[in-house]
């Protein structure tokens, strides 16, 4: 759907600039964002910014509206020129997170079919195996835990979903990481040079790897993808391959920020509270803390497709409108003690994962391999502190660079 290009400047004036509460390019505000979301939240739980020409909403209730309304939607803007950001655009373009109904419905529907054949209910044991796999090469002093880990260890149960080849695993998250540095706001010609070569290498890849599914089928999810059938409907080539890079991005940046992040809290916490990590809904809610606390995405945008009033304000079409997760997952109107991590919160409505429409379809994939890795870790290092972090100097996608934890004790 074409639309008109929003201004600069809302229809109607706005009592506060958001601009100036919140830079979310200031080095101390992607370091610890939360007293600025909180700042900002309590004046104004839906705020425009000047700078960024977009309106934020950092309450749970208007983050929640903002991820609902179905007259906001998700509307992918062409990179230009055309024949430099050509994969990269259609990758988007033609993903489930970037389309909107009736393509997105179209979309789902076929993803969903093939992801509901039991492949995520059959990798738990193998996700446990390739955790223990991991961890059998962990020294005893310090170690990385990012590095030796969590980051090693999405991509490889990716791959086995997708039935990715040992030998080629080793492209996957460099491909992942280049495109996703795209999604910040500080972007660099040299991050947009190394996104449009991974576009290009990632779409390759996956274009020969499904022509080789068609011909000799296996079990895993990209055979399924390449027979997914809805009477005569079924993805075109470029959905196919666009769907099974969007898994890869945003399933591993999930789970590996969302785990780090998660443990970070938990170590650190001032009163550190214990938890029986081999009782399944204690580790459960564990899980759920580890992913509202620190939240893997801060910011998911929409664009208002025709007229409408969202959380109290008047939206034209074009107008942009961004959903501060993070800050939604502190609101002290839904989470009491927000700012605390609480390993019982129950219930814990967080927004890690967003809703509407675009909720996560691979959210029961990445719970999954949260608590399984979770329990595998702690089977071996009952006892962890922090020894060094280091923070990732990005905002929306939110995370570690290093994690060095040691081992306090360790059975024989």
């Amino acid at each position: 759907m074409a639309l008109r290009q929003a201004s600069r400047v809302p229809s109607k004036s706005p009592s506060l600039d958001a601009a100036e509460l919140l830079d979310l390019t200031d080095p101390a505000v992607v370091a610890d964002p939360y007293p600025h979301l909180a700042a900002l939240r309590a004046v104004a739980p839906m705020a425009w910014h000047s700078g960024m020409g977009t309106w934020l909403a950092t309450g749970h209730a208007e983050a929640g509206a903002v991820l609902r309304d179905r007259r906001l939607g998700r509307v992918f803007a062409a990179r230009t020129p055309q024949d430099d950001w050509d994969t990269f655009n259609w990758l988007h373009a033609d993903s489930i997170l970037d389309s909107e109904p009736p393509k997105h419905t179209r979309l789902r529907r076929l993803v969903a079919g093939a992801f509901g054949r039991g492949h995520v209910q059959r990798l738990a044991p193998r996700i446990e195996e390739l955790a223990a796999g991991l961890l059998a090469d962990l020294p005893d002093g310090d170690f990385d835990v990012l590095a030796d880990y969590a980051e090693p260890l999405p991509v490889l149960v990716i791959a086995e979903l997708l039935g990715v080849p040992e030998a080629d695993r080793h492209h996957l998250r460099p491909w992942s990481q280049a495109i996703v540095r795209m999604y910040e706001v500080d972007r660099t010609p040299e991050v947009e040079a190394d996104a449009r070569r991974a576009a290009a290498e990632f779409a390759a890849y996956v274009e020969q790897l499904a022509t080789d599914r068609a011909a000799r089928p296996g079990e895993d999810l990209l055979s399924d993808l390449v027979q997914a059938r809805d009477g005569s409907d079924r993805l075109s080539a470029h959905e196919l391959v666009a769907t099974a890079v969007l898994l890869l991005n945003a399933g591993h940046e999930a789970s590996v920020n969302g785990f780090g992040n998660g443990l970070h809290s938990w170590l650190t916490a001032p009163d550190r509270p214990a938890v029986d990590v081999t009782d399944p809904s204690a580790r459960a809610r564990l899980v759920e803390e580890f992913l509202r606390h620190d939240s893997p995405l801060h910011l998911f945008e929409r664009t208002a497709k025709e007229p409408a009033t969202v959380a109290g304000v008047e939206l034209q079409p074009g107008a942009k409108v961004a959903a501060l997760l993070g800050a939604a997952n502190r609101d002290p109107a839904v989470f009491a003690d927000p700012d605390r991590f609480d390993p019982t919160r129950d219930p814990n409505p967080h927004l890690a994962f967003g809703a509407g429409i675009h909720f996560c379809i691979g959210a029961p994939l990445a719970r999954l391999e949260l608590e399984v890795s979770l329990r595998t870790l702690l089977a071996r290092y009952p006892a962890l502190e922090v020894v060094e972090a280091v923070r990732r100097p990005t905002f929306v996608l939110r995370g570690f660079e290093r994690l060095v934890v040691a081992a306090v004790s360790r059975p024989a």
